[in-house]
């Protein structure tokens, strides 16, 4: 790995020593300085061949082994590289992946239901600052708001491991997101939330919510409004919200020794996850938050600023988005996802137009260390981390507690 990061910082065409800037301060819409980018200039024939082999030298390296998904690479919307491994089914060598092969994106997953709920912030149908007790009849704790359950601040337990102890949920039965709130105001207790807005903490429980205040606030069931709204108006065929008894064309996952995954009880929960895509589609998602007119942008501005300072250190996030502030003043946005044998990697360069996607159904946690791709268009300063440091950072998207040094 070490011999990838200086190959990239080689050829590398922006390297810049900024100087350390102040602490990034959370924006409103109010104070909205940005616009949405112009249409990319396309790229010359050079530039192509630069980024795309640096590209395929990066992934054929790195997922050289133990991989079975897509990549994607892009910039200015410009697909560089991209690259389907493996089989549909492990045990049938004669389904490979394609273009049109959805994976379960897991945790990236909360991108699409953060701008969701802004979107609907937009259209005056929610406020970010109001009482989820709004939106959430019986919800049986005050002080927590939409905006918290967004930013990750809203101090409650993660519903996966409470509802995992003996006297939880019946693992028999699927739980729905209807039922977990149902269960949040039977077992107050259990729930947390106690301390809203104190501090950051990664909780499925806020997204599972967030979906269920999607669907008060518009009136339609989270996946019809998902499709509605964002996925066939952008013309992603194969993205949808996985649903108990539809597989459509997605990929089942499997553990690193190819044994697969069973449907389990906590499949049927959406907002903190069951979104299906691909590569090609997600690049579609990223072009129309980047280009289209999909988001006023003040509303991206929210999205994308850092709301979490009392720790130190780079790590942040935003309102669905994961970000890393480095100290030459570069912002990265991006979001990891696991879940079973699905990981997942979505960065996206904003000052540079670029992306990279990556995306795994055999537990290939190597997909995490996609960001450090990010050195070839921007002085991102990717490379130091440790694998075990992205295992920790992803430990709490797939429900279990954050292991301990």
């Amino acid at each position: 790995m070490k011999s990838i990061c200086c190959y990239l910082t080689a050829l590398s065409f922006f390297v810049a020593c900024g100087q350390p800037t102040p602490k990034p301060q959370a924006l409103q819409p109010a104070d909205s300085l940005s616009s949405i980018s112009p249409a990319p200039a396309a790229l010359s024939n050079a530039e192509m061949r630069h980024y795309s082999a640096s590209a395929a030298h990066f992934f054929d390296s790195l997922l050289a082994h133990n991989f079975n998904g897509e990549v994607l690479v892009s910039k200015n919307g410009q697909v560089l590289y991209e690259k389907y491994v493996g089989l549909r089914n492990l045990r049938d060598k004669n389904a490979p992946i394609d273009e049109h092969s959805s994976i379960h994106l897991a945790s990236v997953s909360k991108t699409f239901t953060a701008m969701a709920v802004l979107k609907l912030w937009e259209s005056g149908k929610l406020s970010i600052n109001d009482d989820i007790q709004k939106y959430l009849p019986g919800f049986p704790l005050r002080g927590i708001t939409v905006k918290m359950l967004l930013s990750q601040r809203s101090g409650l337990n993660n519903y996966v491991h409470y509802l995992k102890t003996p006297r939880g949920w019946d693992h028999r039965e699927f739980l729905t997101n209807k039922q977990l709130l149902q269960y949040i105001i039977s077992h107050q207790s259990e729930a947390g939330g106690t301390n809203p807005g104190k501090h950051f903490e990664y909780c499925n429980t806020n997204y599972a919510l967030l979906a269920l205040i999607v669907e008060n606030a518009s009136g339609e069931a989270f996946p019809e409004f998902m499709q509605t709204t964002f996925f066939q108006p952008l013309g992603m065929k194969d993205t949808y919200i996985f649903e108990p008894g539809r597989t459509g064309n997605s990929l089942a996952s499997y553990k690193r020794n190819r044994v697969p995954y069973p449907i389990e009880w906590l499949d049927a929960v959406y907002g903190d996850k069951n979104v299906y895509s691909t590569v090609r589609d997600m690049l579609k998602w990223d072009d129309a938050l980047r280009y289209g007119n999909l988001f006023k942008p003040a509303t991206l501005d929210s999205a994308y600023a850092p709301y979490s300072f009392e720790k130190p250190g780079k790590r942040n996030y935003g309102l669905g988005w994961r970000m890393l502030l480095e100290p030459n003043g570069k912002k990265l946005i991006y979001h990891n996802g696991w879940w079973h044998g699905n990981r997942t990697a979505f960065v996206r360069m904003l000052d540079e137009g670029a992306t990279i996607i990556a995306l795994s159904n055999n537990d290939c946690s190597r997909v995490y260390a996609s960001k450090k791709l990010c050195n070839l268009f921007g002085d991102y300063r990717q490379g130091n981390e440790s694998f075990d440091e992205i295992e920790n950072e992803n430990a709490g998207m797939r429900g279990e507690p954050t292991p301990k040094k």
